[in-house]
């Protein structure tokens, strides 16, 4: 028995005219963090070893890169511009230099993501949902660029400290809207905008398993202002999937599936290899093989 076919989503456009296209499998975003505090081990490199990861993710299939240099696990605390643009800069240059693929940057400083996409980044990967700078919605209405407008309830050092919701979809949704028109009033086109609920970002263990399980309500939300925005899950090697499964790959892959098969259309991964596969093997699923 076929599953149903869903409809496609129409692109996002990058500046210089490249998009991210979802008439195929979903999309396979590899984290590369450049710091030395993330909190998956494997996914930290710095100066050309960051180069090199991003390299080896885009060979293994991944159809963006997301850079960034400012952890957001739980009970981080955020790093100052400088920082964050000696960490993050030198590594985007030098990624373009020898590849195309469309970088995604992790920053939620206007000042960053300036440079960043001077540097050759396309999308702005905001877990602020825009809101922790003023400057930065303007910014990236300015220079064309895509952005993801991320849920989060409070800061990363804080941020687990027994997260409570009255009706965590309603409020979701309600955030999104706040946001898909905060961005819209600053001049950032409707063909640019991703939108992520956040998962693990001042959530309970329950929390995060809702999200996935009903993540194509948020997709519905996006039709409310007459376009059906792409979704963004990222949940990989999270903790809350560690209170289920004790192999966190598995975990991962079988989250991310649930995620795919609900309506995502971005997954944001640390294993693109794996990824890559499992999202081919779903599109026949859903598109009928």
């Amino acid at each position: 028995m076929k599953m149903p076919k869903t409809a496609n989503k129409p692109p996002v456009v990058l500046p210089g005219g490249k998009v991210l296209d979802f008439s195929g499998p979903a999309l396979v975003m590899a984290i590369v963090n450049c710091n030395e505090d993330s909190f998956y081990a494997p996914s930290r490199a710095l100066g050309d070893k960051a180069v090199e990861k991003a390299l080896a993710a885009e060979a293994d299939g991944a159809s963006i890169v997301d850079f960034g240099a400012e952890s957001s696990r739980p009970g981080s605390s955020y790093i100052d511009e400088e920082e964050e643009l000696q960490r993050l800069i030198p590594v985007i240059k030098a990624f373009r230099k020898r590849s195309s693929l469309p970088v995604s940057v992790d920053t939620r400083k206007a000042l960053v993501a300036g440079q960043a996409l001077d540097a050759g980044a396309d999308i702005i990967n905001d877990i602020s949902g825009l809101g922790d700078d003023k400057e930065m919605a303007a910014l990236c209405a300015e220079r064309g660029a895509a952005v993801v407008l991320m849920h989060k309830r409070g800061i990363p050092l804080s941020m687990q400290e027994d997260p409570r919701y009255d009706d965590l979809v309603a409020q979701l949704r309600a955030w999104f809207a706040s946001a898909v028109e905060h961005a819209l009033a600053a001049g950032i086109c409707e063909d640019k905008i991703i939108l992520d609920p956040g998962i693990g970002f001042g959530k309970s263990v329950e929390d995060n398993f809702e999200i996935i399980r009903r993540i194509n309500c948020f997709s519905r939300l996006a039709k409310t202002h007459g376009k059906d925005y792409p979704l963004m899950a990222g949940l990989s090697r999270k903790s809350f999937l560690g209170k289920i499964s004790s192999d966190s790959l598995a975990g991962t892959l079988a989250a991310n599936a649930a995620a795919v098969m609900g309506g995502a259309d971005i997954i944001r991964v640390h294993d693109v290899k794996e990824h890559t596969e499992l999202v081919k093997v779903l599109f026949a699923l859903r598109a009928g093989y």
